[in-house]
């Protein structure tokens, strides 16, 4: 066993530099000797915080499952590993002259009406810049580009907001618009775009008095396209807002923080900005409410107008929003395109259906569940390799 005993040895000297100069990790190895004259050596590490990097290819573990960390995901770690977040970086080729006066003057009056700043009308456009560090000694932040640029998009091409009105499905695309430049401009364009071209405008009176409201409540649309645009990743696609008969839905790139889930989103949860600086300008502004109450508010205003609960998916790196103009019009319609697609096709899966139909899964899951409560719908056989199956009435 001598031999066997030193070579035991050596292990226990090298392994744990190896593996702390190959992975970052520090090992515990400890040594075991059996009865039967055998050893064997004892490996534990304890779980880490921050992904692994192996040959310049960061990984990470989520549960059971490792992940390799890649595209924004992988340019917000580095980001994090120097204590930074993507709006605070410099932009080396921006200089003032990038800067939009009228957008300060914009988010000087919103200011002053949000009251969360002390008075800004004696300061210069790059007194006001500094004030609210978007600017530093090494030059302009991208965030300051992304709030006030005269035209943000010639650094960050897919920072516009792509606007579709469509039929009953995607394949019916009926019109589009595009908002561009910088976020204090795109919100009230947007706004206006959807109010003047993309959403009705029911008519009610008050006596004699004639009323006119849009079909979604403004307030839960503001706040879903500030959160759109605050919290995407600006290195990722454009934001998406699609407009059907039935339904609105917004989709921003950059998935959810690690520490919060959608589950969480309906719950009390802190505040966790993905650009955090220009969340501040927007706060500051008003725009925004800096708790995290956002989501609460969406949820407020469509009880307030008599609609569904929003639902909210992680898809395709981003998150998608999606708004019902009437749960139950809108549920039914949806229900009768799901019974004609699994007539024709009984083994169409919940994901292609939701693709199809142009909803979320979730929103394909309720309605099969109210189909098959009401006897109209059964599943024959497992989740997979099963069927489902119309019941004809």
């Amino acid at each position: 066993m001598g031999l066997n005993c030193l070579k035991m040895n050596e292990l226990l000297e090298d392994l744990p530099n190896k593996i702390r100069d190959k992975l970052g990790l520090m090992p515990k190895v400890d040594l075991h000797e059996e009865e039967d004259d055998k050893a064997y050596l004892e490996i534990t590490v304890a779980p880490s915080s921050v992904p692994i990097s192996l040959r310049g290819v960061y990984y990470w573990r989520s549960g059971s499952v490792k992940q390799e960390l890649k595209g924004g995901a992988l340019n917000d770690f580095l980001l994090k590993k120097m204590g930074l977040t993507w709006d605070r970086v410099i932009e080396s080729k921006a200089t003032p002259e990038d800067i939009d006066p009228a957008a300060i003057q914009r988010f000087k009056r919103d200011a002053a009406k949000a009251g969360r700043l002390p008075d800004l009308s004696d300061l210069t456009d790059a007194e006001i810049l500094k004030k609210l560090r978007l600017t530093t000694r090494e030059g302009i932040t991208r965030a300051a580009l992304v709030l006030f640029g005269k035209d943000p998009g010639e650094f960050y091409p897919n920072l516009f907001v792509k606007i579709g009105r469509f039929g009953e499905s995607e394949a019916d695309l009926r019109f589009q618009e595009v908002s561009e430049g910088n976020l204090v401009s795109m919100l009230p364009d947007i706004v206006e775009q959807l109010e003047r071209k993309f959403l009705t405008k029911p008519v009610r009176f008050e006596g004699i008095q004639r009323i006119e409201e849009l079909e979604y409540p403004v307030e839960a649309l503001r706040e879903i396209l500030l959160n759109a645009l605050v919290h995407r990743n600006y290195l990722g696609s454009m934001t998406q807002m699609k407009v059907y008969d039935d339904r609105l839905t917004v989709w921003n790139a950059g998935s959810l923080p690690e520490e919060l889930s959608i589950e969480q989103l309906f719950q009390a949860h802190e505040s966790i900005p993905r650009n955090p600086l220009i969340a501040e300008v927007c706060y500051k502004a008003g725009y925004i409410d800096s708790w995290g109450r956002g989501v609460e508010k969406i949820s407020e205003a469509c009880k307030a107008a008599g609609l569904a609960e929003p639902v909210f998916q992680e898809r395709s790196g981003g998150v998608l929003v999606e708004l019902q103009r009437t749960p139950e019009k809108g549920s039914e319609k949806s229900s009768e395109k799901i019974l004609r697609m699994l007539s024709k096709n009984p083994e169409m899966t919940i994901a292609e259906l939701a693709s199809s139909i142009g909803i979320s899964t979730r929103g394909i899951e309720k309605n099969l569940k109210s189909l098959q409560e009401r006897g109209k719908l059964t599943r024959v056989g497992p989740d997979k390799g099963g069927h489902w199956e119309v019941i004809d009435s």
